[in-house]
Protein backbone atom coordinates (compact mmCIF):
# COMPACT_ATOMS: atom_id res chain seq x y z
CA UNK A 1 0.00 0.00 0.00
CA UNK A 2 2.61 2.61 1.32
CA UNK A 3 4.89 1.63 -1.91
CA UNK A 4 1.79 2.23 -4.36
CA UNK A 5 1.02 5.25 -2.73
CA UNK A 6 5.00 6.43 -2.84
CA UNK A 7 5.14 6.09 -6.38
CA UNK A 8 1.62 7.97 -6.98
CA UNK A 9 3.43 10.79 -5.03
CA UNK A 10 6.36 10.88 -7.05
CA UNK A 11 4.62 10.71 -10.36
CA UNK A 12 1.94 14.23 -9.19
CA UNK A 13 5.70 15.66 -7.90
CA UNK A 14 7.33 15.19 -11.48
CA UNK A 15 4.42 16.79 -12.98
CA UNK A 16 4.35 18.95 -16.16
CA UNK A 17 5.79 22.56 -16.65
CA UNK A 18 3.48 25.46 -16.62
CA UNK A 19 3.98 29.11 -17.16
CA UNK A 20 5.06 30.70 -14.18
CA UNK A 21 2.79 33.34 -12.15
CA UNK A 22 1.92 37.02 -13.60
CA UNK A 23 3.99 39.15 -11.44
CA UNK A 24 7.21 37.45 -11.37
CA UNK A 25 9.82 37.66 -13.71
CA UNK A 26 11.34 35.20 -16.01
CA UNK A 27 13.29 32.18 -13.69
CA UNK A 28 16.83 32.73 -13.56
CA UNK A 29 19.05 29.26 -12.69
CA UNK A 30 21.73 29.84 -11.14
CA UNK A 31 24.64 27.19 -10.73
CA UNK A 32 27.01 27.99 -7.55
CA UNK A 33 30.04 25.85 -5.83
CA UNK A 34 29.21 24.83 -2.96
CA UNK A 35 31.42 25.60 0.36
CA UNK A 36 30.52 22.22 2.27
CA UNK A 37 32.48 20.26 -0.41
CA UNK A 38 33.26 21.84 -4.26
CA UNK A 39 30.02 20.26 -5.88
CA UNK A 40 28.05 22.22 -8.29
CA UNK A 41 24.67 23.60 -6.92
CA UNK A 42 21.37 25.23 -8.42
CA UNK A 43 18.65 27.06 -7.47
CA UNK A 44 15.79 28.89 -9.24
CA UNK A 45 15.58 33.01 -8.56
CA UNK A 46 12.37 34.70 -9.90
CA UNK A 47 13.01 38.67 -9.52
CA UNK A 48 9.23 40.37 -8.73
CA UNK A 49 7.83 42.40 -12.06
CA UNK A 50 8.74 46.13 -11.21
CA UNK A 51 11.90 44.83 -9.05
CA UNK A 52 13.89 47.68 -7.64
CA UNK A 53 18.28 46.82 -7.25
CA UNK A 54 18.01 49.81 -4.45
CA UNK A 55 14.53 48.90 -3.05
CA UNK A 56 14.00 45.92 0.19
CA UNK A 57 12.48 43.29 -0.64
CA UNK A 58 11.22 40.15 1.29
CA UNK A 59 12.30 36.83 -0.08
CA UNK A 60 10.72 33.81 0.09
CA UNK A 61 11.96 30.55 -0.19
CA UNK A 62 10.01 27.46 -1.97
CA UNK A 63 11.25 23.94 -0.78
CA UNK A 64 10.49 21.19 -3.23
CA UNK A 65 9.26 17.47 -1.84
CA UNK A 66 10.81 14.16 -2.69
CA UNK A 67 12.15 12.70 -5.51
CA UNK A 68 11.45 16.41 -7.04
CA UNK A 69 13.97 19.22 -7.54
CA UNK A 70 13.84 23.35 -8.00
CA UNK A 71 11.92 23.47 -10.72
CA UNK A 72 8.95 22.24 -8.77
CA UNK A 73 7.89 25.38 -7.10
CA UNK A 74 9.36 27.22 -9.94
CA UNK A 75 6.90 25.94 -12.71
CA UNK A 76 5.04 23.01 -12.12
CA UNK A 77 0.91 23.20 -11.72
CA UNK A 78 0.85 21.43 -8.45
CA UNK A 79 -0.93 23.44 -5.82
CA UNK A 80 0.88 24.15 -3.08
CA UNK A 81 3.76 24.96 -5.76
CA UNK A 82 1.14 27.94 -8.16
CA UNK A 83 -0.03 29.23 -4.54
CA UNK A 84 3.71 30.23 -3.55
CA UNK A 85 4.52 31.56 -6.70
CA UNK A 86 1.51 34.09 -6.02
CA UNK A 87 2.33 34.87 -2.82
CA UNK A 88 5.70 35.94 -4.00
CA UNK A 89 4.27 38.23 -6.92
CA UNK A 90 1.52 39.59 -4.82
CA UNK A 91 3.95 41.01 -1.91
CA UNK A 92 6.86 42.03 -4.52
CA UNK A 93 9.19 38.99 -2.74
CA UNK A 94 12.24 37.63 -4.24
CA UNK A 95 11.50 34.12 -5.04
CA UNK A 96 13.68 31.33 -4.58
CA UNK A 97 13.43 27.59 -5.09
CA UNK A 98 17.08 25.68 -4.35
CA UNK A 99 17.46 22.23 -4.99
CA UNK A 100 18.62 21.97 -1.93
CA UNK A 101 20.51 18.60 -2.71
CA UNK A 102 17.95 16.90 -4.43
CA UNK A 103 15.79 14.71 -5.06
CA UNK A 104 16.19 12.76 -1.59
CA UNK A 105 17.28 15.92 0.95
CA UNK A 106 15.21 15.89 3.76
CA UNK A 107 17.64 19.21 4.35
CA UNK A 108 20.85 17.03 6.07
CA UNK A 109 23.73 18.93 6.53
CA UNK A 110 25.03 19.85 3.27
CA UNK A 111 21.75 20.70 2.10
CA UNK A 112 21.65 23.14 5.18
CA UNK A 113 25.24 24.44 4.53
CA UNK A 114 23.81 24.99 0.38
CA UNK A 115 20.69 27.12 1.94
CA UNK A 116 22.69 28.76 4.20
CA UNK A 117 25.15 29.90 1.31
CA UNK A 118 22.26 31.22 -0.90
CA UNK A 119 20.51 33.05 1.56
CA UNK A 120 24.23 34.66 1.95
CA UNK A 121 24.95 35.75 -1.44
CA UNK A 122 21.46 37.17 -2.18
CA UNK A 123 21.82 39.29 0.58
CA UNK A 124 25.12 40.55 -0.49
CA UNK A 125 23.82 40.82 -4.19
CA UNK A 126 20.25 42.19 -3.21
CA UNK A 127 18.75 44.33 -0.49
CA UNK A 128 17.00 41.81 1.39
CA UNK A 129 14.58 42.18 3.96
CA UNK A 130 12.98 39.58 5.80
CA UNK A 131 13.43 35.77 4.71
CA UNK A 132 10.43 33.14 4.76
CA UNK A 133 10.60 29.68 4.05
CA UNK A 134 7.63 27.22 2.80
CA UNK A 135 7.60 23.69 1.09
CA UNK A 136 5.57 20.64 0.88
CA UNK A 137 6.01 17.31 1.89
CA UNK A 138 9.87 16.54 2.32
CA UNK A 139 9.75 20.62 1.93
CA UNK A 140 7.32 21.05 4.84
CA UNK A 141 9.00 19.24 7.04
CA UNK A 142 12.67 20.71 5.44
CA UNK A 143 11.23 24.36 6.09
CA UNK A 144 10.55 23.34 10.01
CA UNK A 145 13.81 21.72 10.32
CA UNK A 146 16.06 24.84 8.80
CA UNK A 147 14.08 27.49 10.71
CA UNK A 148 14.79 24.67 14.04
CA UNK A 149 18.33 24.93 13.12
CA UNK A 150 18.68 29.30 11.98
CA UNK A 151 15.59 30.52 13.72
CA UNK A 152 17.22 33.62 13.76
CA UNK A 153 17.06 33.72 9.92
CA UNK A 154 13.51 33.30 9.21
CA UNK A 155 10.63 35.75 9.67
CA UNK A 156 8.21 32.72 9.25
CA UNK A 157 7.53 29.38 8.18
CA UNK A 158 4.58 27.87 6.20
CA UNK A 159 4.83 23.71 6.43
CA UNK A 160 2.36 21.81 4.15
CA UNK A 161 2.14 17.94 4.88
CA UNK A 162 5.42 17.81 6.81
CA UNK A 163 6.61 16.30 9.57
CA UNK A 164 8.27 17.39 12.91
CA UNK A 165 10.05 14.16 14.33
CA UNK A 166 12.64 12.46 12.62
CA UNK A 167 12.77 9.96 15.23
CA UNK A 168 8.97 9.69 15.33
CA UNK A 169 8.72 9.41 11.20
CA UNK A 170 9.56 5.95 9.58
CA UNK A 171 9.01 6.14 5.41
CA UNK A 172 12.21 7.37 2.97
CA UNK A 173 14.70 5.90 5.67
CA UNK A 174 16.98 4.89 3.31
CA UNK A 175 17.05 8.47 1.78
CA UNK A 176 17.23 10.20 4.91
CA UNK A 177 19.76 7.94 6.80
CA UNK A 178 22.38 9.17 3.14
CA UNK A 179 21.41 12.81 3.98
CA UNK A 180 21.41 13.14 7.63
CA UNK A 181 25.57 10.10 7.68
CA UNK A 182 23.48 7.25 9.42
CA UNK A 183 20.09 5.54 10.32
CA UNK A 184 18.44 6.85 13.29
CA UNK A 185 20.12 3.83 15.54
CA UNK A 186 23.16 4.87 15.25
CA UNK A 187 22.75 8.69 15.08
CA UNK A 188 20.06 9.75 17.12
CA UNK A 189 21.00 13.00 18.26
CA UNK A 190 21.45 14.12 14.42
CA UNK A 191 17.54 13.36 14.11
CA UNK A 192 16.46 15.17 17.17
CA UNK A 193 18.53 18.00 15.74
CA UNK A 194 16.44 17.72 12.58
CA UNK A 195 13.28 17.72 14.47
CA UNK A 196 11.28 21.02 14.89
CA UNK A 197 8.89 19.46 17.85
CA UNK A 198 11.85 18.96 20.53
CA UNK A 199 12.87 23.08 19.43
CA UNK A 200 9.48 24.69 20.36
CA UNK A 201 10.89 27.44 21.95
CA UNK A 202 12.99 28.13 18.85
CA UNK A 203 9.59 28.91 16.63
CA UNK A 204 9.03 32.60 17.55
CA UNK A 205 7.94 33.59 14.47
CA UNK A 206 4.71 33.19 12.56
CA UNK A 207 4.11 28.97 11.99
CA UNK A 208 1.23 28.16 9.45
CA UNK A 209 0.68 24.45 8.70
CA UNK A 210 -1.06 22.02 6.89
CA UNK A 211 -1.81 18.94 8.01
CA UNK A 212 -4.18 15.90 6.91
CA UNK A 213 -5.99 12.64 8.11
CA UNK A 214 -5.45 10.19 5.70
CA UNK A 215 -1.74 11.38 5.03
CA UNK A 216 0.22 8.00 4.79
CA UNK A 217 3.19 9.34 3.57
CA UNK A 218 3.85 11.98 6.09
CA UNK A 219 1.85 11.25 9.23
CA UNK A 220 0.22 14.19 10.63
CA UNK A 221 0.15 13.32 14.16
CA UNK A 222 4.09 15.49 14.97
CA UNK A 223 2.78 18.86 13.30
CA UNK A 224 -0.21 18.91 14.87
CA UNK A 225 1.17 18.36 18.52
CA UNK A 226 4.20 20.66 17.15
CA UNK A 227 1.06 23.29 16.53
CA UNK A 228 -0.60 22.82 19.66
CA UNK A 229 2.73 23.38 21.63
CA UNK A 230 3.12 26.68 19.80
CA UNK A 231 -0.49 27.56 20.80
CA UNK A 232 -0.07 26.86 24.38
CA UNK A 233 2.94 28.98 24.33
CA UNK A 234 0.89 31.99 22.65
CA UNK A 235 3.01 32.35 19.51
CA UNK A 236 1.70 32.96 16.37
CA UNK A 237 0.34 29.77 15.14
CA UNK A 238 -2.29 28.66 11.99
CA UNK A 239 -2.97 24.85 11.68
CA UNK A 240 -5.17 23.84 8.88
CA UNK A 241 -5.92 20.13 9.63
CA UNK A 242 -8.36 18.11 6.63
CA UNK A 243 -9.50 15.09 8.60
CA UNK A 244 -10.41 13.33 4.87
CA UNK A 245 -7.49 14.95 3.21
CA UNK A 246 -4.44 12.58 1.88
CA UNK A 247 -0.90 13.83 0.93
CA UNK A 248 -1.88 17.30 -0.63
CA UNK A 249 -2.62 20.58 0.68
CA UNK A 250 -5.01 22.95 -1.83
CA UNK A 251 -4.24 26.13 -3.48
CA UNK A 252 -6.53 27.80 -1.38
CA UNK A 253 -5.05 26.16 1.85
CA UNK A 254 -1.91 27.06 0.77
CA UNK A 255 -2.40 30.87 0.26
CA UNK A 256 -4.15 31.42 3.65
CA UNK A 257 -0.94 29.67 5.15
CA UNK A 258 1.79 31.81 2.91
CA UNK A 259 -0.86 34.77 3.76
CA UNK A 260 -0.67 34.10 7.66
CA UNK A 261 3.08 34.21 7.98
CA UNK A 262 3.09 37.24 6.03
CA UNK A 263 0.95 39.34 7.27
CA UNK A 264 1.90 38.36 10.84
CA UNK A 265 5.83 38.28 10.46
CA UNK A 266 7.08 41.27 12.49
CA UNK A 267 8.67 44.47 10.52
CA UNK A 268 11.68 44.75 9.55
CA UNK A 269 13.37 47.58 10.94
Amino acid sequence: MVRSLIVCFLLTLVGSSSAWSAGLGEPRDIAFAADCDGTSQSYVLMLPEGFKPGAAHDLLIALHGHGSDRWQFAASPLEEAAAARAAAAAHGMLYVCPDYRAPTSWMGPKAEADLLQIIGALRRQYKVARVFISGASMGGASSLTFTALHPGLIAGVASMNGTANHLEYSNFQAFISASYGGPKSEIPLEYKRRSAEYWPERFTMPVAISASGKDELVPPQSVVRLADVLKKMDRKVLLIYREREGHRTSYDDAKALLEFVIQNAAKKN
